[in-house]
């Protein structure tokens, strides 16, 4: 029985009527036997005529999408989706995708619907795209991440941080960020947070001290925490990136023991040093006093380079040239027996001493960095003569000097300034000797000290053999020598004591420096002006 005439009207006018793409599209022919005038504007056809006989057949989408939207809807019955689809001039747009499948007269046929999306439902799906992918990379992260707002309660924590602290992720909105950090209540966090609510900005928490977390049963465990921020609708939220740091603090634990075993070697090799050169100094006055000893002399040389054997498998190469100073020296005393060659000798002797005071600042510094590093060493400023302490500290670096260098020495500084007047000999001792030791002959160390409100600048400066820019970066760290400085005595302990040392004081420390031209070390410390009291 065929359709009333009324309802074939009906269909006729809502297709034909349609405001967007309606077509039918025949699956054995691969391509549309009808579509709506809508369609035609829509895709920017000439013409419904040249849409149907379009040679090309080319589908509104990518062609491997399309087989595979018609596959499914064959087998479903209807399929949607979003796709970019593309005009007959090649431009494209975002719309929306509707096939039905449906049989006439026994041929395969799909019901075709295409919808060009605004721009408002564009931004949806573009927003909606950016919420999905936000709440991926959140859910996800290999580390805690916490949202506060600006008073400090969680609105939003990661599957993570809710298994750091042993709570269930949606557990967490609604508590106070100070029941996960409560020794960071006890530094006042109320006012920490309001600092930072007033100026927010990237950083970490709890800077050079230890932060724990506290889990849900009460159990502790450290942690750092760096901290960032956004605006929602003008008002602050913290985001909180929270990282689990146990075997951090283990390894360091363990680094700590490494490093107290090893001072208590070189205490015990300190003592040896102490012992086996109390020795030689014995056999060298026996050569001086008795010349027929000569055999005993030459048995105890024989020691003395055994022991030279052992303790170098233990030291480090820095102890090597003074040790074969200290051997040569003895070596040559043995050749001057006479007593008009006394002048000789004491010579031999004095290099002997240097040596020995040479290894005694090595073992000196190392046991400064243990200080240091254990926290026993403390700034005590006093009120002193700045002018005073750079002659006195100029006066103990004379011997260091080579030959024709001379230290210009320049002080500006009105009064008296309060300073720790032992940590800043040691700064300045360790600062000329340094410039003297990487100078040639003939060349000037100078320093110079001003003296501003609350600020010191300290200034030296040598026409040494400069450090390179690549060098430059590591001078700092412990242990670290500058290549061109390799043949040169040294520990590479002493730019990192300085700055160590600075840090005790609150200053800072600056260095400038070019091959072959020099170097210049500039200081600011900081200190408690009392001159208009």
């Amino acid at each position: 029985m065929p359709p009333p005439a009324h309802a074939t009207a009906l269909l006729e006018l809502l297709y034909a009527q349609a405001p967007e793409f309606v077509g039918v599209y025949d699956l054995s022919q691969n391509w549309f036997t009808q579509v709506n005038r809508a369609g035609v504007e829509l895709l920017d056809y000439p013409s419904e005529a040249a849409f149907l006989a379009d040679p090309a057949r080319t589908a509104p989408i990518a062609a491997g999408q399309w087989d595979a939207l018609c596959t499914q809807t064959q087998r479903a019955g209807r399929q949607e989706t979003e796709a970019e689809i593309r005009r007959y001039r090649g431009d494209t747009f975002w719309g929306r995708v509707e096939l039905a499948y449906f049989e006439a007269e026994g041929q395969p046929l799909l019901l075709v619907r295409l919808t060009e999306q605004n721009r408002l439902q564009q931004a949806e799906r573009e927003l909606a795209h950016s919420v999905r992918r936000f709440e991926a990379v959140f859910a996800n992260a290999t580390i805690g991440i916490i949202v506060c707002d600006r008073p400090g309660t969680i609105v939003s924590a990661n599957q993570l941080s809710g298994q750091l602290f042993g709570y269930d992720a949606d557990e967490l909105p609604g508590h106070s960020i100070d029941v996960l950090v409560p020794n960071a209540a006890g530094r006042n966090h109320a006012k920490l947070r309001q600092s930072f609510n007033e100026r927010p900005s990237v950083r970490g928490m709890g800077h050079n001290r230890d932060l724990l977390g506290q889990r849900k049963d009460g159990s502790v465990f450290p942690v750092e925490v760096s901290l960032s921020y956004f605006y929602l609708d003008e008002e602050l939220y913290v985001v909180a990136y929270v990282l689990d740091i146990t075997f951090k603090k283990e390894a360091e634990r363990e680094l700590i023991a490494q490093r107290q075993h090893v001072e208590r070697l070189n205490a015990d090799l300190e003592q040896k040093v102490a012992d086996r050169t109390h020795a030689l100094l014995s056999t060298l006055e026996q050569l001086e006093q008795r010349s027929q000893e000569l055999t005993q002399a030459l048995a105890a040389e024989q020691e003395l380079g055994e022991l030279k054997s052992r303790f170098v498998s233990m030291a480090s190469h820095e102890f090597r040239t003074p040790l074969t100073a200290v051997l040569t020296s003895a070596t040559l005393i043995e050749k001057y027996p006479a007593t008009e060659q006394q002048d000789k000798r004491l010579k031999h002797l004095q290099r002997i001493r240097a040596s020995v005071n040479h290894l005694n600042d090595i073992l000196e510094e190392f046991l400064s960095v243990g200080r240091i590093e254990e926290g026993k060493i403390e700034a005590h400023p006093v009120e002193l003569d700045l002018a005073a302490l750079l002659e006195e500290t100029v006066a103990d670096v004379q011997g260091l000097r080579k030959a024709g260098q001379h230290v210009d020495r320049q002080v500006r500084c009105p009064g008296p300034v309060r300073l720790d007047p032992s940590l800043l000999r040691k700064i300045l001792v360790n600062l000329l000797s340094n410039a003297l030791k990487y100078s040639g002959e003939n060349s000037v160390v100078s320093v110079r000290a001003e003296c501003r409100p609350g600020l010191l600048t300290l200034r030296v400066q040598d026409q040494g053999v400069g450090i390179s820019r690549e060098d430059q970066e590591h001078l700092f760290e412990r242990f670290f020598r500058a290549r061109n400085a390799a043949n040169i005595p040294g520990t590479g302990l002493g730019l990192y004591i300085i700055a160590r040392y600075l840090e005790l004081m609150n200053g800072t420390i600056t260095l400038e420096s070019e091959l072959n031209v020099g170097t210049t070390v500039t200081l600011t410390i900081p200190y408690e002006d009392h001159s208009a009291d």
